[in-house]
């Protein structure tokens, strides 16, 4: 059987969709999709002002511009897949009347104009401080790459879980705002993990998160700042993560009342 029309078909499928939620979210008059790009871009360009005014210029030998600008957009990516992600089956419940249409396709949707959005708005905040001679050009894209894919591999599986949890438990639902605060300090989006003393390194390398984001550290500071990762480590978790959060879905869609 070939495999090339059942992709193009979910593809179609995923086309069509994300269409529908640019303009049901943000409408066909003024800025419209921009601002898919817009409001990363308005949060990082704020607390990256904020932290201009509040903190020294360099933080542990670091330029603080890039280091605000690597760690709160990782961070970013992280919590806007999960709080866009997770009601988007409940809100779009009436779509799988269309047989074609999957939960997977519309969570998939959403995760894709995340990162869309998320990627275009970090590649502006790099060429500004590019301009204004903050940040170099990065020393390794390979590495830049595999870990901000990285961090959407974790973040994608953290909305998927947290969303099939959400279909199995209003509580659950309920709890996700503070869940989604939680992230902020074991993100690695506000420390690296050479600040911490190093017993308490180990432990902190056991979360996922701050792999990826020392990657991204490690391909735009480049190779005389210090930094700690392990991709397999962190590829085991976007595996683990994505797994459980498919299952999840699978289990608690059947619980979701077609309007």
């Amino acid at each position: 059987m070939n495999p090339i029309p059942s992709v193009q078909s979910h593809g179609r499928i995923i086309g069509a969709l994300m269409m529908r939620e640019i303009m049901t979210r943000y409408g066909r008059e003024g800025l419209g999709f921009l601002w898919l790009v817009g409001e990363p871009l308005i949060f990082c360009v704020g607390v990256l002002t904020m932290w201009h005014f509040i903190k020294p210029p360099y933080e542990h030998g670091i330029k603080l511009g890039p280091f605000v600008m690597t760690g709160y957009m990782s961070l970013l990516l992280l919590r806007h897949l999960i709080s866009t992600t997770i009601v988007a089956l409940q809100a779009n419940a009436g779509l799988l009347y269309h047989a074609k249409i999957k939960p997977l396709h519309i969570y998939a949707t959403r995760v894709i104009l995340e990162f869309a959005g998320a990627t275009c708005a970090f590649v502006v905040v790099y060429a500004l401080l590019l301009a204004l001679g903050q940040v170099s050009l990065p020393s390794d894209y390979l590495l830049l790459y595999s870990g901000w894919l990285i961090m959407l591999g974790l973040g994608s599986g953290l909305a998927l879980t947290f969303g099939g949890l959400a279909l199995l438990s209003d509580l659950f639902e309920r709890l996700v705002g503070f869940l989604s605060y939680a992230l902020i300090p074991v993100s690695g989006a506000f420390v690296m993990t050479s600040f911490l003393p190093s017993a308490a390194q180990k432990i902190y390398l056991w979360i996922p998160f701050p792999h990826g984001v020392e990657m991204i550290r490690a391909a735009v500071f480049g190779p005389f700042v210090e930094t700690h990762y392990d991709p397999a480590y962190a590829l085991l978790w976007v595996l683990i993560l994505n797994l459980s959060g498919i299952v999840l879905i699978a289990v608690a869609s059947k619980r979701v009342e077609v309007d």
